[in-house]
């Protein structure tokens, strides 16, 4: 039952997030962009912080988009929220009428409120239809994935998405059970992973569902696809001086960001010369040298942070602009 406010979380690694766009958004003017806006926690705390910011929340689940709103709907027109996937900024600043921001947050995977909401099927702690859209109002499910996909399709998504060592044994398993009946509920499969992980297995490495339910949940939203070109709008959005951080909690999304990044970090001078040409500088400088964990005292008081991998950047040059 929803009350007057919106469920309270703690926002992962709020204050380094804050501190490193503090210098493209401190005492002007600003825009920035949640492009994984969810409860709101750091579009929040950005627009308390810094009173002359206006703040673009996107996201593509029309519930999170509702409960946010409650939050914020205290700093008034200071908040744009759009439905929207994050690949879809350069669409979402065009309406609104933005030519450029100077801060891009995107805290990426799935939030607190979808696997709180136990109808969703995010959770694999508790019985739920198999859905894990994040836009609930398109798309595929899970159980149209688990009851329509090859035992080769199953079994890449499972090795690639969620890194399961027993994906093809899994595959096979998902093919012969959806033929005595149609998979639609998490605790069948719940049930069929622990039936189908050897015990050996199963007493490490955490949850024996929580990979293969990751997997899925990719595959619904098309996450890593996404991703691939959303960071590269996001970058080609921001002003000279603005700032991208990122929040990734997976190795794949990881790896995706560290691309986009390191690809603007470099200069597009051919090796071998003595001095930089003009109009080849790179486009962005690394802020952070590899990726942040959160610490210790994070993790604790916020067990969601375990996973996190921060990076960020500044735009330093905008090539089709003219110095």
């Amino acid at each position: 039952m929803t009350t007057g406010r919106a469920p309270r979380h703690v926002p992962v690694l709020l204050d380094r997030v804050l501190a490193l766009l503090d210098p493209a958004l401190a005492d002007r003017p600003a825009v920035a962009v949640d492009c994984t806006l969810g409860l709101g926690g750091h579009s929040e705390a950005l627009l308390e912080r810094y009173p002359h910011l206006t703040l673009v929340g996107l996201d593509r689940d029309p519930r999170a988009l509702e409960l946010a709103g409650e939050r914020l709907v205290r700093f008034g027109e200071r908040t744009r929220l759009v439905h929207a996937v994050y690949d879809q900024v350069p669409r979402a600043l065009d309406e609104l009428g933005i030519d450029e921001v100077h801060g891009v947050l995107f805290d990426l995977g799935v939030s607190s409120m979808q696997l709180d909401e136990a109808d969703r099927g995010f959770a694999y702690a508790q019985d739920a239809p198999l859905d894990m859209r994040m836009d609930p109002e398109r798309g595929m499910t899970a159980a149209d994935v688990l009851n329509t996909y090859s035992v080769a399709d199953l079994t890449r998504i499972l090795r690639e998405y969620g890194e399961e060592r027993f994906a093809s044994r899994i595959a096979a398993a998902i093919a012969r059970e959806r033929q005595r009946e149609p998979f639609d509920t998490s605790a069948r499969l719940v049930q069929l992973l622990y039936d189908t992980i050897p015990a050996a297995a199963r007493r490490t490495g955490g949850h024996p569902a929580k990979r293969t339910f990751q997997a899925l949940r990719i595959e619904v939203n098309g996450e890593l696809e996404v991703l691939r070109r959303a960071v590269p709008a996001a970058l080609d959005a921001l002003a000279v001086g603005g700032r991208i951080v990122v929040l990734s909690y997976h190795s794949l999304e990881d790896r995706i960001v560290k691309r986009a990044l390191a690809e603007r970090a470099t200069s597009r001078t051919p090796p071998g010369l003595p001095v930089e040409l003009p109009g080849h500088e790179p486009e962005v400088r690394l802020l952070v040298r590899g990726s942040e964990p959160a610490s210790e005292e994070e993790i604790v008081a916020n067990p969601r942070a375990a996973s996190v991998r921060l990076r960020a950047a500044e735009r330093t040059r905008d090539p089709r602009r003219k110095p």
